[in-house]
C-alpha cells in the first residue's frame, strides 16, 4: 500500500538555468527577487527559475501570519507603494492564559512578541504578490511543478539540479494518455527553499551528512482558519488586535498555543499550533483545536462566524542547533527548509525572506567568481553568521528544549533564557525527536479522551476534519500513484496499532489514515485516503516507527489556499 512504481527510464528534457529556486515561499521568492537586483546592479545576465508544487504561487502557503517587515523593507523599501497587501497593522498585542473556563492576562508580554508595528498578512496573498514582483525583474516563475529528485553529477556530489515529476501517470504507473514525463532543471546552482520536513532534503540528507552533529529537527502542527464575523469587531474597542494563548486545551507538559489576528473585512485568522514531541499517543490535534474554539473567551470573539477557509502546515521550530549544513557542492538551503524560525517571536517569514536574501548575495559572489563549489558558497555561512539573522537564531536556540520540559521547570528555563539572550541555564538542551516521545498505550495514566459530541460540528463556526478539508480546497487526481508511502503495512497493525493505537488516525488532520475492520471476519488493515491530503507532512514527522514517507504528488495537487 502506498508504494511508489520504480522510476520510468526514458528520454527526458533538460533545460538549463543559472540559477533555481525551488520553493515559492518567502525564501526563495525573496531570494530570486534579491538575486535579480544584484545582477542589474552589477550589470550581470542571469537566467533565473523558481519552481513551485502548488497550482498557483501562494496556493500552498498556509498562514494566518504576523510580519515582523525588516526583511521585507530591507529588499522593497517601497512596499507600500508596490501595493503589498497587508490585512491590518498591529496595533497591540494580548497574552492569555488559559484554564477551562478563564482567560488569565498575563501582564508581561516578552519582549520577542511586541509586533506593534508589525502587520497580519494573508501569506498566499503576500506570497503570490512577491512572486508578480519577481516575474517583473525577469524571475521565470513555474506554478505547479513539483520537484520530485535532487540531481548529482555522475561523478561525484555536486548537486546540479533537480527533475521534476512526471505527471499523467495511473495508479500502477503506467503512462496515460496525456503523460508528460518530468524535466531536469539544470543550474549552476540550485536554492532548496521547500519549507518545513522538504522531501528533497531528505533525498539530501541519505546522500550527504548535512544533519551530523546536530540535534533533531522538531516541529509543530498548527491547525489555522479564517472566519468571517458578523458585524460586531471585537477589536473595535482599541483591544490589542493580535492575540496569543498558552494552557487550555493543552497540559503545561505540551508545548503549544493559540492565536488569534485581525485581517481586513471583519475576518479574523485564528489558529492551535501543537508541538510534536507530545507524549500522550491518544492526542489529536485537531481536537484540541476544536476544543481552543469552544473555550468562552475565544467562542466570544468568534461568536456567529463562520469557517472561510482551513487548513495545516507543520513548523521547523527546533531553532540553531537542529539546523543543517546550509552549503553544498552547487547548492544552498534557506529558509524553513533550514530550519530559520523565530521560534521567541511565533514568526518566520521574516527569517526566511532574510535567509533567501542572504543566499542571493553569496550566488552573486560565486558567479563573479565563476566557482560555485561548496568553499565558494560558503559566503553565505558567513553573511548569515554577521547578520540579525543569527542573534534571533542564537536568541532562540533552547527555547523549543525549554518548553519540552515538565513543570515548573519549563518557566525556569525560559526565564533564564529570556534574561541570558538565549543561553539560559545550560546551552545546546538535548531535545528529543517527534517520533520518539509517544508512551505505550499501556501507561496506566494514559487513557483516551472523552471524544467531543458530534453536536459540536455546526458545519459553519465548528467544521469536521472532512469538512476542513473540503474549506482547503484540496484536490487530487484519484488515479494517481499514492504520494504517501507506506513502507511495511504489516507493522502498521502488528505493533503500531497493539503499542500506539495507530496514532497516524489521529494527528492527521485530513483524516488520511482509517484502521478499518477486514473483509469477511479479517484482522484490521489500514486505509489510506490521500486524496485529503494537506500537505503538512506531520505523519512524516510523527510516526513512531519512520514507517511513513511523505513524498509529492503530481505537481498542481494539494490545498488551494486563497485567503488563510
Amino acid at each position: 500500500m502506498g508504494r511508489r512504481p520504480e522510476r520510468m527510464e526514458m528520454e527526458r528534457e533538460a533545460i538549463e538555468f543559472d540559477v533555481l529556486f525551488v520553493g515559492g515561499g518567502p525564501a526563495g521568492l525573496a531570494g530570486a527577487i534579491r538575486l535579480m537586483q544584484l545582477a542589474k546592479q552589477r550589470q550581470m545576465n542571469l537566467e533565473v527559475a523558481l519552481i513551485d508544487k502548488g497550482a498557483d504561487i501562494g496556493s500552498h502557503a498556509l498562514s494566518g501570519a504576523v510580519l515582523n517587515p525588516v526583511a521585507l523593507a530591507e529588499l522593497l523599501p517601497d512596499f507600500r507603494e508596490r501595493g503589498c497587501p497587508m490585512e491590518a497593522a498591529v496595533t497591540g498585542d494580548a497574552l492569555y492564559f488559559l484554564t477551562p473556563k478563564r482567560a488569565l492576562p498575563i501582564p508581561l508580554v516578552p519582549r520577542q512578541m511586541h509586533n506593534t508595528g508589525h502587520f497580519v498578512v494573508s501569506l498566499a496573498k503576500f506570497t503570490g504578490w512577491l512572486a508578480g514582483v519577481a516575474e517583473e525583474m525577469g524571475v521565470n516563475i513555474f506554478p505547479g511543478f513539483a520537484g520530485r529528485e535532487v540531481l548529482f553529477d555522475p561523478a561525484g556530489n555536486r548537486i546540479s539540479g533537480v527533475r521534476t515529476g512526471d505527471k499523467g501517470i495511473d495508479r500502477d504507473g503506467a503512462p496515460k494518455d496525456n503523460f508528460e514525463p518530468g524535466i531536469d532543471l539544470l543550474a549552476k546552482t540550485t536554492v532548496f527553499a521547500e519549507g518545513a520536513r522538504g522531501s528533497l532534503i531528505r533525498q539530501i540528507e541519505q546522500r550527504l551528512p548535512i544533519f551530523e552533529g546536530r540535534m533533531p529537527q522538531i516541529f509543530e502542527t498548527g491547525i489555522k482558519e479564517v472566519i468571517q464575523l458578523p458585524d460586531h469587531d471585537y477589536f473595535a474597542a482599541g483591544r490589542g488586535n493580535t492575540i496569543h494563548t498558552l494552557g487550555y486545551p493543552l497540559e503545561l507538559s505540551t508545548p503549544g498555543g493559540g492565536f488569534i489576528y485581525q485581517m481586513n473585512d471583519n475576518r479574523v485568522a485564528i489558529g492551535y499550533l501543537v508541538g510534536l514531541g507530545y507524549r500522550d499517543p491518544w492526542l489529536d490535534p485537531y481536537d484540541v483545536f476544536i476544543r481552543f474554539k469552544q473555550h468562552p473567551f475565544v467562542r466570544n470573539i468568534l461568536k456567529e462566524g463562520r469557517v472561510v477557509e482551513q487548513g495545516a502546515r507543520t513548523v521547523s521550530t527546533g531553532g540553531y542547533y537542529t539546523m543543517p549544513a546550509l552549503v553544498l557542492d552547487g547548492a544552498l538551503i534557506a529558509g524553513a527548509a533550514a530550519g530559520f524560525h523565530h521560534t521567541p517571536a511565533l514568526k518566520g517569514v521574516h527569517s526566511a525572506m532574510k535567509s533567501g536574501m542572504l543566499a542571493a548575495e553569496a550566488i552573486a559572489a560565486a558567479f563573479e567568481e565563476d566557482d560555485f563549489s561548496s568553499k565558494a558558497l560558503a559566503r553565505y555561512e558567513a553573511l548569515v553568521a554577521d547578520s540579525w539573522l543569527q542573534r534571533e537564531m542564537l536568541e532562540g536556540r533552547n527555547v523549543s528544549q525549554a518548553l519540552a520540559k515538565s513543570g515548573l521547570m519549563k518557566l525556569v528555563h525560559l526565564g533564564a533564557q529570556y534574561v541570558s539572550g538565549g543561553r539560559g541555564i545550560r546551552d545546546r538542551m538535548p531535545i528529543t525527536a517527534d517520533c520518539e516521545t509517544l508512551k505505550d498505550v499501556g501507561n496506566d495514566r494514559l487513557r483516551p479522551p472523552d471524544g467531543l459530541d458530534k453536536e459540536v460540528f455546526d458545519g459553519v463556526l465548528m467544521v469536521d476534519k472532512l469538512t476542513g478539508v473540503y474549506l482547503s480546497k484540496t484536490n487530487h487526481r484519484e488515479d494517481q500513484p499514492c504520494h504517501i508511502v507506506i513502507h511495511d503495512t504489516d507493522l502498521c497493525i502488528r505493533q503500531c496499532y497493539e503499542t500506539y493505537r495507530s496514532p497516524c488516525t489521529r494527528f492527521c488532520p485530513g483524516n488520511v489514515y482509517e484502521i478499518v475492520d477486514g473483509e469477511d471476519g479479517a484482522e484490521k488493515r489500514l486505509k489510506l485516503n490521500p486524496a485529503n491530503c494537506l500537505h503538512c507532512k506531520t505523519c512524516d514527522v510523527k510516526d513512531p516507527y519512520g514507517n511513513i514517507t511523505w513524498t509529492c504528488p503530481e505537481g498542481g495537487d494539494g490545498p488551494g489556499y486563497s485567503v488563510v
